[in-house]
């Protein structure tokens, strides 16, 4: 498996998809988290678990059945993870200060920045931005796009997708602008390949319940082209992929991931892992750019916004439940972390 690359950009179709459906409650009927049983099997692996928590809100892709030549220029789209899928033919993937790429049946691309780029049926050509082509509405979150001069077929899967995750930001600002992925060598070639001809098929057949298949497929491949990025790149141990790493520091976090809720101190958390109070503060925000405590009610607030949005516990009870004497001190501080107050998450069930 190699990895290169530098873009792509998808945005809700400005003329039949609501820019909300960005933020669909893709979690809505997933229970509410829990701290494991204390005699339960957990794993020791901060990162894997950090990967574990990544949900993705809302999923918008396109299925593009395209005829050379052809060329299509995507504007960049902030705050979107996004993805091309070759299922048949090639591609020519391009962006500014990027070599051009091939893409071929097996491979796909992630643009975990959102950058803008042109997708074309050969290097150099000329492109039409994709919002000035005309679409097929297939549903609220699924269009088909045909566009070419009727040579040579290629068709694509492109999705454009946000992490439910208030710390997955820290994680994709580590990453490349592009990430390609070949599977035609590696060990997860099989497998992978099956997850590309089977969301192929579900964005084709259309059948009930293609939508759901396609995002937990989505979900899979993204997670993949991170995890493979995160184990042949050199840079993975520096920055807060290299806190999530350090053989100290990096036991910490996950405590805190697994029990927000325990009352956490500088001191205690430097004694779970035997270092002195200073020396555990001071390489704590080193590597993770912020305090320990910062750490902690941040991670706490998250946790409690994903409970807000998942479960109907009242907001007092989860107030006492993550340390705050009052709903209102709660709520002050939710609304400092997340940007929003409790009542509004659950109400309107927002990305945060």
């Amino acid at each position: 498996m190699t990895i290169s690359l530098d873009k792509l950009t998808i945005r809700p179709h400005r003329r039949s998809m609501d820019p909300k459906l960005a933020t669909v409650d893709s979690m809505k009927h997933i229970p509410p988290p829990s701290e494991p049983p204390k005699d339960a099997w957990v794993s020791t692996d901060a990162l894997g678990e950090m990967l574990h928590s990544m949900k993705m809100d809302g999923v918008i892709y396109s299925r593009a059945e395209l005829t050379a030549p052809w060329g299509i220029d995507l504007p960049a789209m902030s705050d979107m993870v996004l993805f091309h899928v070759v299922t048949s033919g090639h591609c020519w993937l391009e962006m500014e200060h990027t070599e051009p790429h091939m893409l071929k049946p097996g491979e796909f691309a992630l643009v975990p920045h959102g950058h803008g780029h042109q997708i074309t049926s050969r290097a150099g050509g000329t492109s039409t931005n994709i919002f000035d082509l005309p679409r097929e509405h297939v549903s609220n979150r699924y269009e088909i796009l045909r566009h070419g001069g009727g040579g040579d077929p290629t068709t694509l899967l492109c999705g454009a997708v946000r992490f439910d995750h208030r710390f997955s930001k820290g994680l994709l600002q580590s990453l490349p602008r592009i990430i390609h992925i070949e599977t035609w060598n590696s060990p997860q070639s099989e497998w992978m390949h099956s997850t590309l001809r089977l969301m192929a098929a579900e964005a084709s057949d259309q059948l009930p319940g293609g939508e759901t298949v396609v995002t937990r497929l989505a979900d899979i491949l993204v997670i993949q082209a991170i995890r493979s990025w995160l184990a042949q790149s050199p840079t993975t141990h520096v920055g807060w992929i290299g806190a999530i790493h350090d053989e100290l520091i990096g036991p910490a976090i996950l405590r805190v991931h697994r029990n927000p809720s325990h009352d956490w101190t500088v001191a205690a958390l430097a004694k779970e892992v035997s270092m002195s109070r200073s020396a555990f503060s001071a390489r704590f925000s080193k590597l993770v750019g912020e305090s320990p405590m910062q750490f902690v009610t941040n991670w706490r607030m998250y946790t409690a916004a994903t409970w807000l949005k998942e479960s109907h516990q009242p907001i007092a009870e989860l107030a006492n439940k993550f340390g705050y004497n009052s709903e209102a001190a709660f709520s002050r501080a939710f609304k400092r972390v997340v940007g929003e107050t409790p009542g509004a998450i659950r109400k309107a069930k927002t990305h945060f």
